[in-house]
């Protein structure tokens, strides 16, 4: 499933006799399974290790170290999406690495020195992306421009003052500045906004298409779109190329596999988990772990000459498959559905246990009018697209705003799961 085959069976072997002396979960875990780290010689060999998942994480949270406090750099969390956050410790070579891991995806995305790249999200809170992305376009030598999260009216201001020539930004954020822009009169297109490294959400469909999301975006402004698909726990990331086909693998890097429920491997365009294993990494190394993400992939070369493995974007989180009245959906599904709606300037989808233990979908919905011939309209589409009918709540914007931003939040909520 990975090029670079040789590289990586040498990095995997070391990886897994480090691991196994200095790492007291995966010295037991491989005790438990008998495993013999000598043993393992190539990648169709890896498959001999049971998977680990996020719960062995957040219970054994620091038996995955394997260095000394004295050896880290610094401390990072995930942000708690799929249970309680974890905490991963990086060290002075893992920063390197992370650093090294945004640059080539900066590279891929088409970037360059001569880019000025103006970062929408924020740089504190034990965030690993924001300073993957600051360190990864150092290293490119572009300009930076931390901005943070929000605030339509100081990111124009900073667009029309500095003159940016990328943004790196969640996408529906970015349907709020083409707002404002519409708002105050601003001309989109002639900004110096030329690309946008969208982060957090899709903006295509599993077959490369652009999504609802991405098509609001570029049929209102006339620039490139790459989306990054990436997690706390793997350090690595996975971008766009100009061909928008789907985000490479950086194979000396990282070794992916896509698994079935019975953790078997996928072939190409087969949904399945990702589930990764780190290379070069001193701080946390993980192997054979288990994402929780729904992805497909593509092995067979690239338009642009790279011929690493894709990945598509997310389909859904394993946790968060809902079934709902027989239907069974993703929240990726259900937003891609909300934003189509010209209805609904803003939602949030939260997912509850009924009084037996069933799933029910409540939708938490900005309305574009408060009428009955809107929530008419909204009802239809939603019973036409699903079959189903989701409860709904009407709510203004300041009300959805703290939905999605609640305290210590990173990024926007848009998915609630308060099942039992």
């Amino acid at each position: 499933m990975n090029t670079g085959g040789g590289l990586q069976e040498q990095k995997l072997q070391e990886l897994l006799t480090y691991a196994g002396r200095f790492s007291p979960f995966y010295r037991e875990w491989f005790a438990l399974h008998h495993i013999d780290p000598a043993t393992i010689r190539t990648l169709d060999d890896l498959s001999t290790i049971p998977p680990t998942t996020k719960e062995h994480l957040q219970r054994r949270n620091m038996d995955f170290l394997c260095t000394g406090r004295d050896r880290i750099a610094e401390y990072t969390t995930t942000s708690g999406t799929l249970g309680s956050p974890v905490t991963i410790a990086l060290t002075h070579n893992d920063l390197n690495r992370l650093a090294d891991n945004e640059y080539h995806s900066f590279l891929c995305a088409d970037g360059s020195a001569g880019d000025i790249y103006q970062l929408m999200l924020t740089l504190d809170r034990q965030f690993m992306a924001g300073i993957a992305y600051y360190s990864g376009i150092r290293k490119l030598g572009a300009g930076v421009i931390r901005v943070g999260p929000g605030v339509p009216a100081l990111q124009w201001q900073t667009i029309i003052r500095l003159e940016p020539t990328v943004l790196v930004a969640v996408p529906s954020f970015m349907l709020k500045l083409i707002s404002y822009a519409r708002e105050n009169h601003i001309d989109l297109n002639r900004s110096s906004v030329k690309k946008a490294i969208c982060i957090g959400e899709n903006i295509r469909h599993p077959d490369f298409s652009l999504n609802i999301l991405g098509k609001k975006i570029t049929e209102a402004w006339n620039i490139r779109l790459y989306s990054t698909y990436a997690s706390t726990e793997m350090q690595t990331a996975f971008t766009e190329c100009g061909e928008g086909k789907g985000g490479h693998l950086q194979p000396e890097l990282l070794i992916v596999e896509l698994l079935d429920d019975n953790d078997r491997k996928v072939g190409p365009g087969i949904a399945g988990e990702v589930t990764i294993t780190t290379l070069g990494i001193e701080g946390m190394p993980l192997i054979r772990y288990k994402t929780g993400d729904i992805c497909t992939y593509d092995d067979q070369p690239c338009a642009c000459g790279r011929t690493s493995l894709r990945l598509s974007p997310i389909i859904g989180r394993k946790q968060q498959m809902i079934k709902f009245k027989g239907t069974t959906l993703y929240p990726p599904a259900l937003f891609d559905l909300l934003n189509e709606m010209e209805e609904v300037l803003d939602f949030v989808v939260e997912v509850y246990s009924n009084e037996v233990g069933l799933d029910e979908i409540l939708l938490h919905l900005v309305p574009a009018a408060r009428t009955e011939e809107c929530d008419h309209r909204i009802r239809s589409y939603l019973q036409a697209r699903l079959r189903v009918s989701p409860h709904i709540v009407y709510i203004d914007a300041a009300g959805i705003q703290k939905m999605q931003f609640p305290e210590a939040s990173r990024k926007a909520i848009k998915f609630l799961d308060r099942r039992k």
